[in-house]
């Protein structure tokens, strides 16, 4: 359909600027004393456009001004505390077991329904940015989103220090036409700015994984084998992708309910689009996975090379102690207290028994380094 043929390209911030006027203004600097300090913005939408309104509105304003003259509002939460956010549940009919996952937070990402809403928890990964991999090195750093949906209502509670959705609000302001539809688009909006996420944070990490690839498999100093890798970099790498593993797996399954299963809070036109979703989200899944697999092969390779590195460090000083033992022998059996040796008094006896001793060092070093054990 014409009206939503570009709905991915509404929430992408490429194809759109946010705006900047009164309507968007958020709690920041003109604080009601009796909003809960948790909430970050706070709008009835109808027709697809907010309504403007002279102070900020409440939440059981906006809620009232809906239910008077339609539309829908969406409030933004940000780390609400149980009594922050007790009013607003009461407000909107939130069932407890949701509320209490929405405050506590540390969920994995899922979707349940509840009577009259939806309740879904997305798992935000970002890219930490590091000049080197170590063995302490942050790479992703999580956060959630916890999305109620409802015929005439949104409302997400974010946890973490990243992860506005602030230009996501303004880029679908910028199209009232796709926002008329309601609530759901706002859900789909969301879930499609969460997964771009995690294609951005998946090339990033694949950079991080090549970085680490070439320097296990470049030749080393000498031998041919690497040793500037510590295999504490490849686990600590390992751990991340496990923690962004967590985020992607379980959100598929949700992400294919929304898009296959016909849900009356979710309007037909737009879920069809979250198998768009479904889609980027497996491909990230498969990616992931893959990471997994090639940082094992990457660290027993590792491992293996220090063996092989060990092992040629043990030839060599076996190789110089077969050398040096033949002078040992020679000194320790002239180093004895007997009168009647070989050659004991003879003039040239020192030079000869020198000169045999280095020719033997010689002989055994050229046999040994033509067998490579030097």
């Amino acid at each position: 359909m014409s009206m939503i043929r570009d709905l991915r390209a509404a929430v992408r911030p490429s194809r759109v600027s946010p705006r900047k006027n009164a309507s968007t203004a958020s709690y920041d600097t003109t604080r009601d004393p009796a909003m809960p300090s948790a909430v970050v913005d706070c709008a009835v939408y109808r027709d697809g456009t907010r309504v403007d309104s002279a102070r900020p509105l409440s939440p059981h304003e906006a809620m009232r001004r809906v239910r008077r003259d339609g539309g829908f509002v969406w409030i933004g939460l940000h780390e609400p505390n149980e009594a922050e956010f007790a009013g607003i549940a009461s407000e909107f009919g939130l069932h407890p077991l949701a509320v209490e996952d929405a405050v506590q937070a540390h969920q994995r990402p899922k979707l349940e329904r509840y009577d009259d809403s939806l309740f879904t928890v997305f798992k935000t990964i970002h890219y930490v940015e590091h000049d080197r991999l170590t063995a302490n090195s942050e790479v992703v750093e999580t956060g959630e989103v916890m999305c109620f949906t409802g015929r005439d209502f949104f409302i997400t509670v974010r946890h973490g220090g990243k992860g506005s959705l602030r230009a996501l609000r303004h880029r679908l302001q910028d199209d009232p036409e796709l926002l008329a539809k309601g609530p759901s688009v706002v859900l789909h909006a969301i879930a499609d700015h969460v997964v771009d996420g995690y294609i951005a944070v998946a090339d990033a990490v694949q950079d991080d994984i090549d970085a680490v690839e070439t320097e296990v498999f470049s030749p080393g100093r000498k031998g041919g084998v690497s040793r500037g890798v510590d295999s504490a970099q490849i686990y600590q790498l390992k751990r991340e992708v496990l923690e962004f593993k967590r985020a992607v797996a379980p959100l598929l399954r949700p992400m294919q309910l929304l898009s296959e299963r016909p849900m009356r809070l979710i309007d037909p036109d737009i879920q069809k689009y979250f198998r768009d979703v479904a889609d980027h989200l497996a491909r990230v899944q498969e990616q992931v996975l893959g990471f997994d697999e090639l940082l094992n092969s990457i660290l027993q390779a590792n491992l293996a090379q220090a063996s092989v590195a060990q092992n040629e460090d043990m030839r060599k000083i076996t190789a110089w102690a077969a050398i040096i033992a033949v002078p040992t022998m020679v000194t320790g059996v002239y180093g004895m207290n007997f009168d009647h040796m070989p050659e004991l008094h003879w003039k040239y006896g020192y030079p000869l028994v020198l000169s045999l001793t280095i020719a033997m060092c010689v002989g055994i070093h050229r046999v040994l380094k033509r067998n490579g054990w030097l």
